[in-house]
């Protein structure tokens, strides 16, 4: 009697982000070669550290450099100086199916007055992604909320004085208020991570937020460093915690911004370094993170911060392993304005749900940030030359037209 063969196993097709067409559709000729011009400036550690300190002088002298800085480095980086602005920004990545996490990177005043101004500026950027799909998520980091000796005496355990105690109350205070105006709007909000001596008290307080907001799908998130050697363990005992509390766990998965200092303050202290021992540890540890998330998604949503391409395309795979759809409402992929365009737009391309992380703030503010983002360009391993590459690949792609 025949037999029917079995039919053949579908082709899993993963997207191609090495497609620059794809990757710069939005940027004009001109556009490309500015980012490629700024590019080879960041790729040569000399001239960015130089480029730093002249920034920080002139702005410090009040020279009329803003319209040179405005017109390069922050316009590939940021979204602009105001909300407004950066709806503009957000409006052009919509065309190209790019959601904008929208992030106001003001960095370095932790005066009471300065934390309630950024407090108001974070609930500003939660009312401009009301009912806006193209916003999926808020994000701010807590050092904006709260000042950071205080995070380090309460991870610590360490006693605090009168004041400091009404500051922390001031802190939970303005934490909760953030967390609540997002589940009112419907939009989730992401709770950066910061330095490990601090990391506690911001883990236990988004925990609270979790357990009060996340009952019914994950409005609160918590960002996990995977740099760190403790942070997968960390992960699953945070599942662990939801499963049994009955909330959702929200989470973003990154590596990692703060080695260099991480490991200085371990050996000039005299504790154990808190960082993994090499890259491919923190790869390792990455990518089981995806895959024990992707293993939870009755309890997990999850936003892959990665501008890792092998990652990335692992969890596209495990979305197919899955039988997820490319648009699973658990699951976005995010990166920074201004870099790995080809993970994002290409992702996007594939019907994928991803966002990039778009900074703004006044110029003279938002330098710090922009000076960080040239140094880590130029520390990290093959980033720069990922770029350039990718840019130079699409100039000769259109040059051959």
């Amino acid at each position: 009697m025949p037999t029917t063969a079995d039919p053949a196993p579908r082709t899993l097709r993963l997207p191609d982000l090495s497609d620059t067409r794809t990757a710069f559709a939005a940027k004009s000729d001109r556009e490309l070669w500015q980012a490629y011009q700024l590019f080879r400036i960041i790729g040569t550690p000399v001239l960015t550290k130089v480029g730093s300190t002249l920034s920080k002088v002139a702005l410090a002298l009040h020279l009329p450099v803003k319209g040179a800085i405005k017109a390069t480095i922050f316009k590939q980086f940021c979204g602009g100086e105001t909300i407004e602005e950066s709806l503009r920004t957000a409006a052009r990545l919509a065309k190209s199916g790019v959601g904008t996490i929208l992030d106001y990177s003001v960095e370095g005043q932790d005066d009471e007055a300065s934390l309630d101004a950024t407090t108001e500026e974070t609930l500003r950027t939660i009312a401009a992604g009301k009912g806006r799909p193209e916003i999926p998520f808020a994000v701010f980091k807590p050092t904006g909320v709260a000042r950071m000796e205080v995070m380090r005496k309460v991870s610590d355990g360490t006693a605090l004085s009168a004041e400091e105690q009404q500051e922390w109350a001031h802190a939970k205070a303005r934490m909760l208020r953030i967390c609540q105006a997002a589940h009112d709007a419907g939009v989730p909000v992401l709770v950066d991570a910061e330095e490990s001596w601090i990391q506690p008290a911001i883990d236990a307080l988004v925990e609270d937020m979790m357990m009060r907001f996340n009952r019914t799908r994950a409005i609160v998130f918590n960002t996990v460093q995977l740099y760190r050697h403790d942070r997968l363990a960390f992960l699953k005992a945070c599942e662990a915690h939801a499963a049994a509390n009955g909330y959702h766990l929200g989470v973003k998965l990154v590596r990692g911004a703060y080695m260099e200092k991480e490991r200085a303050r371990a050996a000039a202290q005299g504790y154990p370094d808190p960082i993994q021992p090499d890259k491919a540890a923190s790869d390792a540890h990455y990518d089981e993170a995806l895959r024990f998330c992707m293993d939870h998604l009755d309890r997990i949503a999850l936003v892959a911060g990665t501008h890792n391409e092998a990652s990335t395309l692992l969890l596209a795979r495990l979305m197919a392993e899955h039988g997820l759809a490319h648009d699973d409402e658990r699951i976005h992929f995010a990166q920074l304005l201004g870099m790995s365009d080809n993970i994002s737009f290409n992702l996007a391309a594939a019907g994928y749900r991803v966002a990039k992380y778009v900074p703004y703030g006044p110029v003279r503010e938002v330098l710090p940030y922009l000076i960080r983002r040239a140094n880590e360009n130029t520390s990290a391993r093959g980033q720069t030359g990922r770029e350039l590459g990718l840019i130079i690949t699409e100039r000769r792609r259109r040059a051959r037209r």
